[in-house]
């Protein structure tokens, strides 16, 4: 008994009763203060300080708000050595007819295993995607050198670090700046439909060559946006002489810069080796130290679906109009002459989201990552809903109209912006994936290598399949261009919290722990007193 019982029996119902409810009030505040029980690590420990279950997920055993805090503070870690940061045995992982390749190199540690070229390179995504806040982009100090991984240890002296190849800074990678991750659901969404679309036009052609026992050509048209055309043959193969912008299986590529990854999923688990050395059961198998760094089953399929669906709900960019009046209509003009000379051909203003509930996995994740068939339910969220936002709204028809200002599409950007050696994945290095705009005036410096400071800089280094509108806009007076570049300049991430674009409650906190403390020490002092009134009460009878 926590309080001195009386002898009557209504005196000791009363007290019994009393002291039931404060057992489970201390209980459960108890709980809330301390968090999970486990023992409290003194010295060096890890950065994740415990694994997501895809299993727990699968059954709907954790919320989204769970999942989206579990992923934020895996994008937030300071990734160590006991989580299994490095990878001393293992370089990138290249992606080959849609199958990953694990590379291994010769062991590489302290104090080589960091290194500013060939990776492991960083030791949090916030070092890269942090403009203007947490999910953004990064500035020149933080470029990548794509495929710069797929060396031992760049070293520039020609030995074995080098793979016992003549290296130097153009040609041991491709310097690429990092891009905001906001509104990047919606751009997987986009490119899952397109995907479809493309594919559902290539079987139809199929069945028709197979029905007239000729060929048949088809033009490959989603959203507005043209793919050129394929011509299909009776023995169902395919001529892709006339495509254009995307890979022969017609799969959409919405990430990085050239426009080869397919999803949010396959972007994750490749930089987390590549940039940490923090490698995925996924990819790398349950329960193998593949990198032989001590560790295994460094980050689980959990884990990895907490940070596509923290990414995926990151809210999408919008436009921030200035208040000066004379601003406000250099912008109308400014958009009018975007159009006339135009940058919105491939920069495509708007693209229609048929459906925006985002599922997890996706169903383009090639070999090596989560695959649909894999779990039994899908984890699916409504992006039009989940996270903070702002939120973009639904058509009547339950569609979303989504302002990424690009198209998707691949194309050959002229001379200038060819200054690549390397070829990722077959993609020719005069072709770039179309710049998403959304949100790109928060995240200078520009173009894919950040050498321009100005977004008149970006325009004018246009070529390729976009000198037309390049000239046009040469062409323009001051006047028109200072237009063209005030209206860019209002396509901006939109402001939010600092810390924090998920707006989700911080559970097990230290504040909230002592918080909960406070409530229970009142609780008890309540409880106290309504006891000993109960019981004067009592007697009094």
């Amino acid at each position: 008994m926590l309080f001195t019982s009386v002898n009557t029996g209504n005196q000791a119902w009363a007290v019994t009763f009393v002291n039931i409810i404060a057992i489970g009030l201390v209980a459960c505040t108890s709980g809330e203060a301390s968090g999970p029980s486990k023992d409290q690590i003194i010295g060096d420990s890890p950065a994740i300080s415990g694994h997501t279950s895809q299993q727990r997920i699968n059954e709907g055993e954790l919320s989204l708000e769970e999942i989206v805090r579990r992923g934020e503070m895996l994008f937030t870690a300071s990734f160590n050595t006991l989580d299994g940061a490095g990878r001393p045995e293992t370089a990138d992982i290249d992606r080959k007819n849609n199958i990953s390749i694990i590379n291994t190199r010769p062991r590489h540690e302290f104090p080589d295993n960091f290194n500013r070229i060939s990776g492991p390179d960083a030791n949090t995504c916030l070092e890269c995607h942090t403009l203007p806040r947490m999910g953004g982009g990064g500035g020149n100090s933080t470029n990548v050198f794509v495929l710069a991984d797929r060396l031992a240890f760049a070293n520039f002296d020609g030995g074995p670090g080098d793979n016992n190849q003549t290296h130097t800074l153009r040609t041991v990678g491709d310097e690429r700046n990092s891009l905001g991750m906001f509104g990047s659901g919606w751009i997987e969404l986009l490119a899952r439909e397109m995907t479809v679309d493309l594919k559902s036009a290539a079987e139809e052609a199929i069945n028709e060559a197979k029905r007239t026992r000729g060929n048949v050509a088809k033009d490959l048209v989603t959203k507005g946006i043209s793919f050129g055309r394929i011509t299909a043959r009776p023995d169902a193969t395919l001529d892709f002489s006339e495509l254009e912008g995307v890979d022969n299986d017609l799969v959409i590529r919405p990430f990085q810069q050239k426009g080869v990854i397919v999803s949010l999923r396959e972007f994750t688990v490749k930089a987390m080796n590549s940039h940490f050395g923090i490698q995925a059961s996924e990819q790398f198998r349950d329960g193998v130290d593949f990198d032989r760094d001590g560790y295994f089953d460094e980050l689980t399929r959990g884990d990895v679906t907490a940070l596509v669906l923290f990414q995926a709900i990151l809210p999408a960019p919008g436009q921030i109009l200035p208040d000066n009046p004379k601003a406000r209509t250099a912008v109308k003009n400014g958009r009018e002459l975007f159009s006339t000379v135009g940058c919105g051909v491939c920069h495509v203003p708007e693209l229609r989201v048929n459906n925006p509930i985002f599922s997890e996995p996706s169903p383009f994740n090639p070999r090596g990552k989560l695959q649909p068939s894999d779990v039994n339910n899908p984890f699916k969220v409504d992006l039009t809903m989940a996270g903070p936002g702002p939120h973009l709204k639904r058509e009547p028809d339950g569609s979303v109209l989504v302002p990424v200002f690009t198209d998707l599409k691949r194309h050959k950007m002229g001379s200038l912006l060819n200054n690549e050696t390397l070829v990722q994945d077959g993609v020719p290095t005069d072709e770039w994936l179309t710049r998403k705009l959304w949100g790109f005036a928060s995240e200078p410096p520009f173009l894919h290598h950040g050498r321009a400071t100005l977004i008149s800089e970006a325009i004018l280094a246009h070529g390729g399949e976009a000198q037309i509108s390049r000239d046009r806009f040469n062409g323009l007076t001051d006047k028109q261009k200072d237009s063209v570049v005030e209206f860019l300049k209002t396509l901006q991430i939109l402001p939010g919290e600092a810390d924090t674009t998920t707006k989700l409650e911080k559970h097990h906190t230290g504040t909230n722990a002592g918080f909960m403390v406070i409530i229970g020490g009142l609780a008890w002092l309540i409880l106290l007193m309504l006891t000993c009134g109960i019981i004067v009460i009592l007697r009094r009878r």
